[in-house]
C-alpha cells in the first residue's frame, strides 16, 4: 500500500467507528508478550519422536497461523524419514552438534551457527553424524498441521508413521531415511 493511501485509510478510523477497535487490537497483542526461556516448552510441555526432547516455542495461534517454531534437545543418531511437506517450507538451524541433511538430491553436513531451508515439494530429512549430542531449531512457515503432528507422532505411544498417517499433516512419504543405512 503506498503511502498516501495508508494516510487517507487512516484518518477514516475515526470515522468509521473503528478507532477504538484499532487501538483495543493494539493493546491486545502488546499484553500477547510471551518470553519462554531457556529449556522451556511454551506450554510447559515437552515432545518426543525418540531421537531427541523437543520444545514448542513459538506456535501457530500466535502467529495467525503463520509460523511454528520448535527446539530439538538431546539430538541422537537417527532422524526422520525422507519425506515433504506439501505446503510448509522448514528452515533447520544447527545449535550444537554436526547434522548431515538430504535435500532433494543434495547432502550437506551443517555445524553451529548454519542453517538451511527445506523448500515445499523438495523430499528432505536429517540425521545427527557427531557422537556428542546435537541441538537444533526448526521453523515451519505457515504453521499449517506440524504442531499437530509433532502432538500425535509422540512417544511413548506414537502410531505407524506411514504414508496416509503423513498425507494427514499435509507430508508425503518418499521412504526411509537414506543417511541411516
Amino acid at each position: 500500500m503506498e503511502r498516501r493511501s495508508f494516510l487517507k485509510t487512516a484518518a477514516l478510523l475515526p470515522a468509521a467507528g473503528l478507532e477504538a477497535f484499532a487501538l483495543g487490537q493494539a493493546a491486545a497483542n502488546a499484553d500477547a508478550v510471551h518470553v519462554v526461556g531457556a529449556g522451556e516448552d511454551r506450554l510447559g510441555e515437552a515432545h518426543s519422536l525418540g531421537i531427541s526432547r523437543i520444545l514448542f516455542k513459538v506456535l501457530p495461534s500466535e502467529t495467525n497461523g503463520g509460523l511454528f517454531i520448535i527446539e530439538h534437545q538431546k539430538l541422537i543418531k537417527g532422524g526422520p524419514q525422507l519425506h515433504l511437506h506439501l505446503a510448509q517450507e522448514e528452515w533447520f538451524y544447527v545449535v550444537e552438534g554436526e547434522v548431515l541433511f538430504q535435500l532433494g538430491g543434495e547432502r550437506k553436513k551443517l555445524g553451529p551457527g548454519e542453517s538451511v531451508v527445506g523448500t515445499r515439494g523438495v523430499p528432505h530429512t536429517f540425521c545427527l553424524v557427531s557422537d556428542a549430542p546435537g541441538r537444533m531449531i526448526i521453523a515451519f512457515t505457515p504453521a499449517g498441521k506440524m504442531e499437530q503432528f509433532f502432538r500425535d507422532a509422540a512417544i511413548p505411544n506414537p502410531p505407524v508413521q506411514d504414508a496416509a498417517f503423513l498425507a494427514r499433516y499435509e507430508m508425503k512419504l518418499i521412504g526411509p531415511n537414506p543417511l541411516l543405512g
